[in-house]
């Protein structure tokens, strides 16, 4: 799996190459390769190239502000879980209703992302049952300050909800994409035909150059949605500090219950 993550990209990039490149070996046979190789030709090709690195940066600032969301998760659900620890009750069946509540918050998140289904529904519903934990709490004459700190966090998790529902939703500038393949199929075009001897001098260049566009395009429609697990995508971002935490709260339910 770990292999397919690093080079399948790479893979699926060079079988296409290949097939271009026995097409590109008929142009030769055949005489077509009348292209010559000047300055408009190799400006051409550098500004194509260009093109394609800026919109990859465009779509890596995206993916490393998703590589945040996990993480900044994972934070808000574990100080939720740990205030409601420290909170003063004689009788702490509220206290324990809400924990159980935000356990289930975190299996919502976390099949949300495994099954590649994310359901803002489900997981706001699993967040309301949260907040009325807090009212409870309200009526029980919780300080306000501790009142007012969960509700941030429970603000915090729902902007990060949020945010993944839209990266989930919507694509990169469609546009940007049209450019992409554009620039990409245009450069390949103009190299099955340019002149260049000696020919496997010319088909290794070809075959390098055509890789690199080709690997680009399907990456940065990879990294488009960094949240898509378990579908042979090679740019997902890593979720294991949310799946663990669900791990450190049934140890932390067990020192509680022996406590």
């Amino acid at each position: 799996m770990d292999l397919m993550k690093k080079w399948g990209i790479i893979l699926k990039a060079l079988a296409i190459v290949l097939i271009l490149l026995g097409v590109r070996t008929m142009i030769n046979i055949l005489g077509y390769d009348t292209v010559p190789i000047n300055p408009i030709v190799g400006a051409f090709i550098t500004g194509a190239i260009f093109t394609i690195a800026v919109i990859f940066t465009g779509t890596f600032t995206d993916f490393k502000e998703s590589e945040k969301i996990a993480g900044d998760m994972a934070s808000a659900l574990k100080a939720l879980y740990n205030d409601s620890i420290v909170i003063p009750l004689e009788d702490e069946t509220p206290l324990v209703m809400m924990r159980s509540h935000i356990r289930a918050l975190l299996n919502t998140i976390n099949a949300s992302f495994m099954e590649n289904n994310f359901n803002p529904r489900a997981i706001n519903h699993a967040m309301d049952m949260v907040t009325d934990d807090i009212r409870v709490l309200g009526k029980l004459n919780v300080a306000p300050p501790t009142l007012a700190k969960l509700r941030f966090e429970l603000g915090a998790l729902d902007k990060l909800v949020n945010r993944v529902d839209v990266i989930t939703r919507t694509d990169f500038i469609p546009a940007a994409y049209a450019i992409a393949e554009i620039a990409t199929a245009a450069v390949i075009l103009v190299m099955l035909f340019i002149k260049n001897e000696p020919y496997l001098e010319g088909s290794v260049i070809f075959v390098f150059i055509s890789l690199m566009l080709i690997a680009l395009v399907f990456l940065i429609k990879d990294m488009d949605n960094p949240f898509e697990f378990q579908q042979g995508t090679s740019a997902d971002v890593d979720i294991d500090t949310l799946l663990n935490l669900g791990t450190y709260f049934e140890e932390r339910e067990a020192k509680l219950g022996k406590g």
